[in-house]
């Protein structure tokens, strides 16, 4: 009996020492605020009223449509290029050793200035011999006037005369070899300290410098020391699809797009348009001429460049997520006021992978719902 008398009392004091432990938490522990529920928004002819301080706001994104060209086929991959009519890649035309770098990358130039000086063997031998043609022409000219003179008093016979004559030609055609070897050089102004000295033929900006100093150049060199470009004119070239071949053609106005701007157009026109195919890929390339005034593309760019049908005729552009369907129409919300976003039907013209142009119920200027669109028609369709 003894043992059951003491199981009895151990379950007892067990029992209250868990009721009693039930006691102090629900005492101690704080009381958990009930969450408050999101207000219900009224609806008045497809229009949305939220407070000011609704939660339903916060999960929107709401955007200033803005207007572009209108499209006339789907955007298509292209890369930014030097424009070569504007661009110099700069060879040394003689061998030497690079003793002073006096350009450095991304500086600008104007034709003429001084890029490099160059110790070489080959232009000393060439100032050389421009100095030796033109002593010998002086001294030529000389003994020719001295057989005239002594001609004209038939101190000497003609044919010494003669003689002397084609002995100026000879001197005068050497002079001219020379100076032409010297322009060849580019060294048509003084050199520094009998160095040779490579100056920009053109004015632009230093994009490339392939150069150091103490560096062995030659002419032959596979990749050009500086690269020189007016970075204003660039080109952007498109790998088109034969498909589309019947859309594109010379002059026809182009808007370009880079990710590094998102929200900026830049306008261009169609320049070349290959005769032929590659054979591979089956696409024509086609050269398009940009204006690249604030130089903000860059060379070796990747762009999208869309071909449109004229500058003026412009239709508002909005991100597909804007938009939903509902049956055969289109729709998305345009916020006529804070709070106040009202579900519109609109007319699509042109849809692109991100973008659609919207031909009617839409204009430039408006504010729509770019993120969200599908739960604020779910909460129209609640209240309905």
């Amino acid at each position: 009996m003894k043992p059951l008398l003491n199981k009895k009392i151990l379950i007892a004091t067990v029992g209250l020492a868990l009721v009693g432990y039930a006691v102090w938490s629900s005492n101690s522990s704080p009381e958990t605020p009930a969450t408050p529920k999101a207000a219900a928004a009224s609806v008045e002819n497809d229009t949305l009223h939220f407070a000011a301080n609704a939660p339903q706001l916060t999960f929107l994104q709401i955007k200033t449509v803005e207007a572009f060209p209108e499209p006339l086929v789907e955007s298509l991959n292209a890369r930014i290029a030097y424009d070569d009519n504007h661009t110099a890649r700069v060879y040394s035309p003689i061998a030497g050793r690079v003793t002073k770098i006096a350009a450095e990358t991304a500086k600008q130039v104007n034709a003429g200035d001084e890029l490099l000086q160059l110790d070489s063997p080959d232009f000393s031998q060439a100032t050389a011999d421009s100095a030796k043609a033109d002593a010998d022409l002086l001294r030529k000219k000389l003994a020719y006037e001295r057989a005239q003179a002594l001609y004209e008093t038939q101190g000497m016979a003609r044919k010494d005369v003669e003689l002397a004559e084609a002995d100026l030609r000879q001197a005068e055609a050497e002079s001219e070899r020379a100076k032409a070897r010297l322009k060849n050089l580019y060294a048509h102004s003084e050199t520094r300290d009998g160095h040779f000295v490579l100056r920009a033929p053109i004015s632009g900006v230093i994009s490339e410098r392939q150069v150091n100093a103490g560096s062995e150049v030659r002419p032959d060199a596979p990749n050009p020391l500086f690269v020189i470009a007016d970075l204003q004119h660039l080109w952007v070239l498109v790998d088109l699809p034969e498909r589309q071949l019947s859309q594109i053609k010379v002059g026809q106005l182009i808007s370009v797009e880079v990710d590094a701007y998102p929200d900026e157009t830049f306008s261009g026109r169609v320049a070349i348009i290959s005769e032929t195919l590659d054979p591979v890929t089956r696409r024509v390339q086609v050269r398009c001429e940009v204006d690249n005034k604030h130089r903000k593309l860059k060379p070796e760019m990747f762009a999208r460049v869309t071909p449109v049908a004229d500058a003026d005729s412009t239709l508002p552009r909005v991100p597909n997520s804007a938009l939903f369907t509902q049956g055969l129409y289109s729709f998305l919300f345009v916020e006529l006021s804070p709070g106040v976003l009202q579900r519109r039907r609109v007319s699509l013209d042109f849809q692109g992978r991100d973008y659609t142009y919207v031909r009617e119920g839409l204009r430039p200027g408006e504010k729509v719902v770019t993120t969200g669109a599908l739960l604020l028609n779910s909460e129209l369709a609640e209240s309905d």
